[in-house]
C-alpha cells in the first residue's frame, strides 16, 4: 500500500519564515515555519491524501519520526533521555498530569537523532568542548571578572563541565553571566586577525546572545562544539549529549520520541537536577557523516535499530530499492515518483512524502531531482 502524505508546518517561534517556502517554490506566509512533522506521532500525526492521519493508519507503531527542520534563530539546548532513563522517569511521572508543568517524560522511549543538511550551511552546537580547547577560547576574552570565575571553574579538567553547568543554570552564576556574554560579544568584533580559529564560534555565539540575551544558555553554548554543516552533511546526536540547531533547513528522523531536558535558551521550565542526570559530560567532536556512496546514494549509518535514513540524487535513471518495514520517501528537489511491485504509483512533489506500508518489499524511485528514504534499522 502506497500513501501521500503531508502536514502543516507547526509555527514555533524560532522557525524560519522563508526556509520551507524556498524549498517548495511558495510565497512565504510571514510566519515563522519550524518543523514539518512525516509520522503517526500523536503530537501532530501526518496527513493522508483523501482524509485521516497516519496513526489511524499505522496504530502508531512507526518506531520513527521523520521531519523537515526549519530554524530561523537557535533552538533551546536541550538533551535526550536513554531508554532506561526514560522508563524510569516515565515511572517515577506516572501521577503527574500530560499537561502538568512539572513533567519532563512524555513517554517511555529514548530519542537519539539524526540531521542533515539541506542548506548550503546549517549551523549546530553538537556535544561538549574538551576543556583545554574551551579555556584556549576564553583566552581571547578580556579578563573580567565573570571570565575569570569561569576559567577557575574548569580549571579541573574535563570532569568539571558537568559541574559548571549546573553552576550557570543553577543560579549561581548569575552575577557573572552578563558579565561573561559582554566579554564574547566585545571578542566577536575584533576580526579573525585577533580571534584566529575562533573568530567563526564567537561570532555565532555572539548571535545567540543576541536572540537571547541573558540567558545563562548562552555560555553554556560557550562551552559546546560550533558545528557547521554543508549540503548534505549530517551529524548523530546520541542520547545523553547536549546540542542545539542554530540556523539552516535540514531533514531530521529521531527515534518516535518527545523527551526533551532543555539546558537553556528557553523561557520554559528548565529542571537543572533531572538534566545533570542524564548529560553525558563526557566532551569530544562530534563526527560529521559526509555524502557518499554509489553513484547518487548517501546511507548515514546510525548505532541504532529505530531508523534508517538514505538521500538519493536521481538522475533520470530509476532506483530499485529493498524495503523491510514502513517506508517514507520524502521528496526535497526535483519532480520524482514512487512506485511499488505491483505497479502503483505517486507522485511526490517537493515537501511531501509517500509512505509505503510494511507489506511492501520493493519500491522503486524515478524521476530527476533528490529523496530521502526513511524506514526501521536493520
Amino acid at each position: 500500500m502506497l500513501l501521500s502524505l503531508t502536514n502543516a508546518p507547526r509555527d514555533y517561534a524560532w522557525g524560519s519564515d522563508s526556509l520551507l517556502a524556498g524549498l517548495e517554490g511558495r510565497t512565504p506566509t510571514g510566519a515563522p515555519e519550524a518543523e514539518v512533522w512525516f509520522g503517526d506521532h500523536p503530537g501532530d500525526p501526518a496527513d493522508v491524501a483523501g482524509g485521516g492521519t497516519l496513526d489511524q493508519v499505522t496504530g502508531g507503531t512507526l518506531p520513527y519520526l521523520l521531519k523537515f527542520l526549519a530554524a530561523g534563530r537557535p533552538l533551546s539546548i536541550q538533551v535526550h533521555p536513554t531508554i532506561a532513563q526514560a522508563r524510569a522517569g516515565w515511572e517515577r511521572e506516572s501521577e503527574l498530569a500530560a499537561d502538568d508543568p512539572r513533567r519532563n517524560y512524555r513517554d517511555d522511549n529514548h530519542k537519539p537523532e539524526l540531521i542533515v543538511a539541506l542548506s548550503e550551511r546549517f549551523e549546530s552546537l553538537s556535544g561538549l568542548r574538551p576543556v583545554d580547547e574551551t579555556l584556549a577560547l576564553l583566552g581571547l576574552l578580556d579578563d573580567s571578572e565573570g571570565v575569570v570565575q569561569l576559567r577557575d571553574r574548569l580549571g579541573a579538567g574535563d570532569d568539571s563541565l558537568r559541574d559548571t553547568i549546573g553552576w550557570l543554570l543553577g543560579g549561581g552564576a548569575n552575577a557573572a553571566v552578563d558579565d561573561i556574554i559582554s566579554a564574547v560579544v566585545a571578542a566577536s568584533v575584533r576580526g579573525d586577525g585577533d580571534t584566529g580559529e575562533w573568530g567563526t564560534t564567537l561570532r555565532a555565539i555572539a548571535s545567540v546572545a543576541e536572540n537571547y540575551p541573558g540567558d545563562p544558555g548562552v555560555v553554556v553554548a560557550l562551552l559546546m562544539n560550533h558545528v557547521v554543516l554543508r549540503r548534505g552533511e549530517a551529524v548523530f546526536l546520541r542520547a545523553g549529549l547536549l546540542h542545539a540547531y542554530l540556523s539552516g533547513l535540514g531533514v531530521e528522523i529521531m527515534a518516535a520520541s518527545d523527551n526533551v531536558l532543555r539546558g537553556g535558551l528557553t523561557p520554559k521550565r528548565i529542571d537543572v537536577p533531572e538534566l545533570l542526570a542524564i548529560l553525558d559530560a563526557t566532551p569530544g567532536e562530534v563526527p560529521v557523516l559526509r555524502p557518499h556512496g554509489d553513484g547518487g546514494v548517501t546511507a548515514y549509518p546510525v548505532p541504532v535499530p529505530d531508523f534508517a535514513l538514505t538521500r538519493i540524487e536521481l538522475d533520470g535513471t530509476p532506483v530499485a530499492l529493498d524495503v523491510s518495514g514502513p517506508t517514507m520517501v520524502l521528496a526535497t528537489g526535483g519532480q520524482v515518483a514512487v512506485a511499488s511491485a505491483d505497479g502503483e504509483r505517486i507522485d511526490v512533489v517537493v515537501g511531501a512524502a509517500a509512505f509505503a506500508s510494511a507489506d511492501e518489499d520493493t519500491l522503486t524511485v524515478s524521476g530527476v531531482g533528490e529523496v530521502f528514504i526513511a524506514s526501521p534499522g536493520r
